[in-house]
């Protein structure tokens, strides 16, 4: 069996050397046909566990290969899957505290099926063990401070909860929870993701202080729906103005928090993340047009509402992408021609040569894109 070596420094140099031999290939592009763990111009992880959390969500448990790095809490990956021959791509958050890589070597993404969502049902209900998924380095800056005191409040719904359970696994691992408030949302007990080893954090830590509210009664006759109120905020959290605040979920919640501690004048102490774009109003006149992809050498109808990158995936293509929210930029092309509107705010792009990102623009008119 092929052995590397252990010291990163030396298998860096070795790596270098062979490569001047394997060009145009990288030595990892071999390496990878051995064993794609380790290839490292493409990272991938294996499939070494599968949980269901609840009915539509569950917990893929990964070792990944060389080169990825190490996480920090609450931060997400994009994971390429491959489904009847093309290459999908996806952002997950990690569930997985940073310092479990270092006990077993895996991390875990726990994805929630979505309606129409081919992708997420996909990896909840078809994925199986020992399967290879591409992975992309750990990304995003909905953290917690590295060195200052925190006592946060964390406010999450539904698969919301994924980063925040990264931070919360961190802080069982090293023995340190802080002071912490947990509202959680949930509409009922049957899909609460993580349900079980939160009530055992609460159980066993003192400091951790975790709310679950459901919005839907057992039974949907008559049930009685329950959201974010600042009543709800009062009661569970008497001092919420003195703590910094983590808030993710669906955009529901994420508008109501928004507006509570803009309100209040602490919009600087909210933290959130989005698994969607905020997009804008389009405006009544809003029209769409024909949309040429120059260097694939197609061409197609839109309206004014569709992403380009979805109208790009319905014409047959398959553009590079991460997020598909405006993030990441791994979907940015180059306008040649026309017009198009990021539906976020509304914005006119229409100078030949600007970069657009197609996750969250819309053809405005006819438009020629590079893709």
């Amino acid at each position: 069996m092929l052995e590397l070596p252990q010291d990163p420094a030396r298998r860096s140099r070795l790596g270098l050397l062979v490569d001047s031999f394997s060009w145009p290939l990288r030595t990892s592009h071999y390496l990878g046909l051995l064993d794609p763990l380790w290839s490292s111009h493409t990272p991938q992880g294996l499939v070494q566990a599968l949980v269901d959390e609840t009915r539509d969500a569950r917990s893929l448990t990964l070792r990944p290969g060389r080169g990825w790095l190490r996480h920090r809490p609450g931060q997400y990956v994009r994971l390429g899957v491959s489904i009847a021959g093309r290459q999908h791509v996806r952002t997950y958050s990690l569930s997985s505290a940073p310092e479990r890589l270092e006990e077993d070597g895996c991390i875990t993404i726990t994805v929630k099926a979505v309606t129409e969502g081919f992708i997420s049902g996909h990896l909840v209900r078809e994925i199986g063990r020992g399967e290879y998924l591409r992975l992309g380095q750990p990304q995003g800056d909905f953290v917690l401070p590295e060195a200052a005191p925190v006592r946060p409040l964390f406010i999450t719904a539904g698969s919301g909860i994924t980063p925040v359970m990264s931070m919360l696994r961190s802080f069982d691992a090293r023995g340190e929870l802080p002071d912490i408030v947990h509202l959680h949302y949930a509409r009922r007990p049957d899909e609460l993701i993580f349900g079980s080893e939160l009530a055992d954090l609460a159980k066993a830590h003192s400091r951790y202080r975790l709310q679950v509210v459901y919005t839907r009664a057992a039974s949907e006759a008559g049930s009685s729906r329950r959201r974010f109120t600042s009543r709800q905020l009062d009661i569970g959290c008497p001092d919420w103005k003195e703590r910094d605040v983590y808030a993710c979920g669906p955009q529901p919640l994420l508008r109501a928090v928004e507006s509570h501690w803009q309100q209040a004048g602490l919009a600087s102490r909210l933290h959130v993340e989005r698994f969607r774009a905020v997009l804008a109003e389009p405006p009544r006149q809003a029209g769409g047009g024909r949309v040429s992809f120059r260097r694939s050498g197609c061409a197609t109808e839109a309206d004014a509402s569709s992403s380009l990158l979805r109208v790009a995936e319905a014409a047959g293509l398959c553009p590079p992408h991460g997020c598909r929210m405006g993030i990441c930029h791994s979907c940015t092309t180059t306008l040649r021609a026309g017009c198009v509107r990021d539906l976020r705010n509304n914005r006119l792009i229409d100078e030949p040569g600007a970069k657009v990102q197609i996750c969250v623009c819309a053809a405005a008119g006819n438009v020629e894109l590079e893709l």
